[in-house]
């Protein structure tokens, strides 16, 4: 490899990690804007759309990296989960599953979204099928912590989100491929 090509390279490797860098910022500006609804302890927050996008974005594994940084961001302290809230303790808390089902949710969200690339029927499948394994880690965490039946729990932690998480879906349906469409006509991705 001569010199030019690892500049190119090397240039290249900064734009994704900006990319990522700026998808983790993003799910920082969005994953603390949240609704307290008085029959959940969980909130209605825009964090899975955050993450449908840095998916749409950055595809499944930087798209899953930049979850994880933010994850890591919030666990040291910093206020950027939902209701400005931050450390280890939000993640034992009756919400912790859903934060670590994102994981999950990302990774299946990115599976179908790169291996069917302008099929949107298997996005939404793919996107509904991640959001129902975040709905099972944070059901299941939820009733645990909060010492409640797997019913109760998906009735707190699930049943009132439905209609705001597929929004949020068809939202980034409309505008994830755009946005990664224009960035790769400006050579970012």
């Amino acid at each position: 490899m001569d010199t030019n090509e690892k500049v190119i390279k090397s240039k290249w490797d900064a734009k994704l990690i900006a990319l990522v860098g700026l998808m983790a910022a993003v799910t920082c500006v969005l994953g603390p804007l949240s609704i307290p609804l008085p029959v959940s302890p969980v909130p209605i927050s825009l964090t899975n759309f955050a993450v449908y996008l840095a998916i749409y974005v950055l595809g499944t594994k930087k798209g899953t990296l930049s979850y994880l940084i933010y994850l890591l961001i919030g666990l040291v302290g910093i206020p950027v989960f939902s209701a400005f809230t931050g450390g280890p303790g939000k993640l034992l808390g009756p919400t912790g599953g859903y934060l670590i089902g994102f994981i999950f949710m990302a990774l299946i969200c990115g599976v179908f979204i790169d291996k069917w690339q302008g099929k949107r029927y298997m996005h939404f499948i793919g996107m509904v099928l991640g959001t129902a394994v975040c709905y099972l880690f944070g059901t299941a965490w939820l009733a645990f912590q909060a010492k409640m039946t797997f019913q109760a729990a998906l009735a707190a932690g699930v049943i009132p989100f439905i209609p705001g998480d597929l929004v949020k879906i068809i939202i980034a349906m409309l505008i994830g491929p755009e946005i990664r469409k224009r960035l790769r006509a400006a050579g970012l991705v």
